[in-house]
């Protein structure tokens, strides 16, 4: 008990989770905050898997990512750093012996959004990218774990909106099918993306473009114009 309770203790604290700089950030025992430039957070923790070298001959020390720090608490990363030291210790390699806890499809996308704020062209098309999300998927699919998301999930989502507001569930759409890539190449997830399978099924009815009201104006007046235009030369 001595020895579990000093393994989840550490040098971080919540606060210093929070507000620390970018770089690589040691809590003991070979867990390690690690912050990017973008402000991403994510924990890594480096082991010596018993029984393994290096080219060197030297025992090999190797990472393994935890999942990011917005997901994973800072006790919940140093009771899985713990997990994975014991399978190094007994010579197993924890890339193919550990846990894996999967997550929530709102954990993924909110991950995803934070990665890819340094591509946004702006922060309102950043927030727009995840409020699609907030209104339209996270009330229906949010707190389901990622690998449970199939086309029943997807088409819950897609189909009430799908002909009064078309080109938002186009976009909806593509950002789930994001999210589920994102997933899968993360390992949570394998098989097809079900966006892709629906769409290639031609599920969902065809959407024929709404003409705006102002363009109609406008011809509806060009064919009045034509026709005035006529009649006065018949008249001539």
């Amino acid at each position: 008990m001595w020895y579990f309770l000093m393994a989840l203790s550490g040098k971080l604290t919540k606060k210093l989770v929070e507000n620390l700089s970018a770089g690589r950030h040691g809590d003991g025992n070979g867990l390690y905050l690690v912050v990017d430039p973008s402000g991403a957070r994510r924990w890594i923790v480096r082991v010596v898997v018993k029984g393994q070298k290096n080219k060197m001959g030297a025992p090999l020390r190797t990472d393994f990512g935890l999942g990011g720090a917005d997901i994973v608490t800072i006790n919940q990363a140093r009771e899985r750093a713990l997990e994975y030291r014991r399978m190094a210790k007994q010579g197993l390699n924890p890339r193919f012996n550990a846990r894996q806890e999967v997550p929530t499809f709102e954990e993924v996308a909110q991950q995803v959004h934070i990665d890819r704020m340094p591509t946004w062209k702006n922060a309102k098309h950043g927030q727009q990218w995840i409020n699609t999300l907030r209104d339209y998927a996270f009330p229906k699919i949010g707190r389901m774990p990622i690998d449970s998301v199939g086309q029943p999930e997807v088409m819950m989502c897609l189909a009430p909106i799908w002909t009064e507001k078309h080109e938002t569930a186009k976009r909806l759409a593509q950002r789930i099918k994001t999210v589920l890539d994102v997933a899968r190449s993360k390992g949570f997830r394998s098989g097809e993306n079900p966006v892709t399978a629906i769409k290639d099924a031609q599920v969902l009815p065809k959407v024929k473009a709404k003409v705006k009201q102002q363009n109609v104006a406008a011809h509806q007046l060009v064919c009045r114009q034509t026709l005035a235009s006529a009649i006065a030369v018949s008249d001539t």
